[in-house]
């Protein structure tokens, strides 16, 4: 089944260059027909999909898809249209970013899947940690999975903290990983992959093989 046409690609690299309210106010039915809708039936197929192995994944479209406003009251780039399509597959939908799911973005450059923890909050952040620091084995097995290392370069990303809880110290020369204040992981395809047959395949087979560490790290939060 083909999700997408190459003006979806287009609109993105239209909008790069042409950011702004007048651009993209004559070009909002084409973003509705082409840009849109095709990415919400997308989301719509991939919660069915994710659902054959999560029941819990049970949640509208509507709910997994974020905007393309930004909001510029707090960035500096005061430009009003993200350059991509996003949604966060995942229980509660956009609400639910710290439960184990898949946030899928897709631009003129690439499709991503990510999975893992996103800026998780100070007790999430303590737990996670901890339960690294304790289960040393378990983790690095999950970081050597073949699978893992095929679909993510066996990679947790994240800004690092200097330093950390003098507890936690010597722990943390065994896996300098400890230093995340994030830990998330994300598969990329080129552009072009959205207009094949097989997309909802390929995200699916990113989701499975980021999925044993991401419940490990959504479990190991709480």
């Amino acid at each position: 089944m083909k999700f997408f046409t190459a003006d979806f690609l287009d609109f993105f690299r239209e909008l790069e260059a042409n950011n702004n309210r007048e651009w993209f106010e004559a070009n909002k039915k084409r973003f509705k027909k082409n840009v849109e809708t095709p990415f919400v039936d997308f989301i719509g197929r991939m919660i069915d999909r994710f659902q054959e192995v999560r029941p819990a994944f049970m949640l509208a479209p509507k709910d997994a898809v974020f905007r393309i406003y930004r909001d510029i009251r707090f960035s500096a780039d005061k430009t009003p249209y993200k350059t991509h399509m996003s949604a966060l597959v995942a229980p509660g939908g956009r609400k639910g970013m710290h439960n184990e799911g898949a946030y899928i973005e897709i631009s003129a450059q690439h499709a991503r899947l990510y999975g893992g923890m996103y800026m998780p909050d100070t007790n999430q952040l303590r737990n996670l940690r901890e339960n690294i620091a304790a289960n040393p084995d378990t983790f690095d097995k999950l970081l050597k999975d073949k699978k893992f290392e095929k679909y993510f370069d066996g990679k947790i990303q994240g800004e690092q903290k200097k330093r950390l809880p003098a507890e936690l110290a010597e722990a943390a020369q065994k896996q300098p990983l400890l230093f995340n204040k994030s830990f998330y992981f994300f598969h990329t395809l080129p552009a072009e992959e959205i207009l094949k047959d097989d997309l909802d395949q390929k995200i699916m087979d990113a989701y499975l093989a980021g999925r044993p560490m991401g419940e490990f790290l959504a479990n190991a939060s709480q």
